[in-house]
């Protein structure tokens, strides 16, 4: 259906790895909201790679980008979400003649196939995170310490695996309050750095919700983290302050922090 479109190649690679291609040829009708190379091209290398490799996750992807029944345009403007094959709904936004379905655009409207129609949309739709802790971070470009730091003490496979986690995330400006003596040492000393580490992470995913119903959390490093409101009603974990929360990947979530937090 999209290979007929001739705008396509990664959605019909995608389909055909997620084993969702028969299902698209079948009878229908579909309505597909079909990414474009280039939407497919804006997730990162690694990112891409892990969801193509991920048939489970791949799946629910794709056909949340798929609507039973025909959809033409003129239908879809006047709608505010539409049922996805996935079983969950995207949502349907029209301002000032731009049509997007979640956060993407839609760019090409009502081509025809035998079995439905497609509209071509300019990113990749997601029903839920697709990144990793560890390429959650590296895409905001503001932990580029923390991950060197997770890297120097062997933790990155550690963070990329099924979790969950949810880690306190210091900021590069939080490692950079640390004396540079004191943390070149921290992280030439593996052993340390670990400990401290492990101190900023806990089993299991906790939203914000989920943390401030607690005075303390245990850690993955076995020590409690103090959890507080400061005098402004802040929330804060250990003695740094919570900046930003639930940050969503795959596999856990991240809280950001504005310093790096020690054990007792």
């Amino acid at each position: 259906m999209a290979r007929d479109a001739g705008s396509f190649s990664t959605l019909p690679t995608a389909l055909n790895a997620a084993g969702l291609t028969t299902a698209l040829e079948g009878s229908g009708p579909f309505t597909v909201f079909a990414p474009t190379d280039e939407a497919f091209a804006a997730i990162e290398g690694d990112v891409l790679a892990d969801l193509i490799a991920d048939t489970d996750l791949l799946a629910a992807v794709l056909t949340y980008h798929v609507v039973p029944g025909l959809l033409p345009a003129g239908s879809v403007v006047n709608l505010s979400s539409a049922p996805t094959l996935n079983g969950k709904q995207m949502a349907i936004s029209v301002e000032g003649g731009t049509v997007r379905v979640d956060d993407a655009k839609v760019i090409a409207t009502d081509i025809q196939a035998s079995n439905g129609i497609i509209h071509v949309i300019d990113r990749v739709i997601l029903p839920e995170p697709i990144q990793d802790i560890v390429q959650l971070a590296r895409g905001t470009g503001i932990f580029n310490t923390l991950l060197a730091a997770v890297e120097a003490a062997g933790l990155t496979s550690v963070l990329k695996g099924p979790g969950p986690f949810t880690v306190f995330a210091p900021t590069d400006e939080a490692f950079a309050a640390v004396p540079a003596e004191a943390l070149a040492a921290l992280l030439a000393d593996r052993e340390a750095l670990t400990a401290a580490l492990t101190y900023h992470v806990v089993s299991g995913e906790l939203r914000a919700s989920d943390v401030l119903k607690n005075t303390s959390l245990t850690t993955v490093n076995g020590a409690q983290a103090s959890v507080t409101l400061d005098g402004q009603g802040r929330p804060r974990i250990a003695d740094a302050l919570i900046l930003a929360t639930d940050i969503a990947a795959r596999n856990g979530v991240v809280h950001v922090i504005d310093r790096v937090i020690f054990p007792e």
